[in-house]
């Protein structure tokens, strides 16, 4: 079977990405031949270099922007890297319907050590890391070629807050973060609080639901379960060269910034 066969039986299947080493396994052939008509391939554009030793096929409908949804390779290309991951940011955002601005960029959360960006003149994709692995607030979720893993919405909520200062600010995120808490159920939320850390997060989370209107049963949740424990002052966007002040509201959260969302 040549590598062109090969693709052909994956794309049957509705398989979209394989690995070097998959190639030598099933084909039986030598490195050298693999390669040279990898190379073939990629040249005519069908098959893409994504990252050493990991190709993605790419379809007739996606021969235009050369260029496929992550949700479509994600989990075979972090069993390849032999890491754990799920989608996140404002790639999870927009899988739960809360982006109402085009996003190009991939972001997807991974364990330690951080993975270099992939960026180059067709893929784009930021890889963010966290040390906090629940069983729950990460979603298995169906696409045409299987599962893949994406945060929940309060999580992705949680984390572009956490985030903040790397993604731009509060201010570019806060109407996808407006448009999460519609997304949040209880049970989502209730899951967060059992294990989320990140008090301060907690926080200006929950002074956020009080700027969006959110639900009561949302802000009086994260409240007791702030008040079951010691919480102080933090500033509403993080500065290292800034202290959190006096405080006039019950999240003890220093608004130093004016907030402007775009909704």
């Amino acid at each position: 079977m040549t590598v062109a066969e090969y693709i052909k039986q994956l794309q049957s299947f509705e398989e979209y990405s394989f690995s070097l080493d998959e190639l030598q396994r099933e084909l039986g052939r030598s490195m050298t031949a693999i390669r040279s008509e990898l190379s073939r391939l990629v040249n005519k554009g069908e098959i893409v270099n994504l990252r050493k030793g990991f190709y993605l096929i790419i379809p007739p409908r996606y021969s235009f922007s050369m260029k496929l949804p992550i949700q479509l390779y994600g989990e075979k290309l972090f069993r390849f890297l032999n890491k754990d991951y799920y989608l996140g940011l404002y790639t999870a955002a927009k899988i739960h319907g809360a982006s109402h601005q085009q996003v190009q960029r991939d972001y997807v959360m991974t364990s330690s050590p951080k993975l270099n960006d992939i960026f180059n003149s067709t893929f784009d994709i930021k890889f963010f890391t966290t040390s906090h692995w629940p069983a729950k607030n990460i979603l298995s979720k169906n696409a045409d070629a299987g599962t893949y893993r994406v945060s929940s919405p309060g999580l992705t909520a949680l984390d572009l807050i956490y985030h903040q200062t790397r993604l731009g600010g509060l201010n570019r995120m806060l109407a996808v973060i407006e448009e999460l808490t519609e997304e949040i159920d209880q049970q989502d939320l209730t899951d967060l609080l059992s294990w989320y850390p990140g008090k301060s997060t907690l926080q200006r989370f929950g002074f956020l639901l009080e700027v969006f209107g959110g639900t009561e049963q949302h802000k009086e949740q994260i409240f007791e379960h702030l008040k079951s424990t010691e919480y102080y002052p933090v500033l509403l966007s993080p500065n290292s060269q800034q202290k959190p002040g006096s405080v006039d509201n019950k999240w003890k959260v220093d608004v130093n910034m004016k907030l402007e969302s775009d909704l």
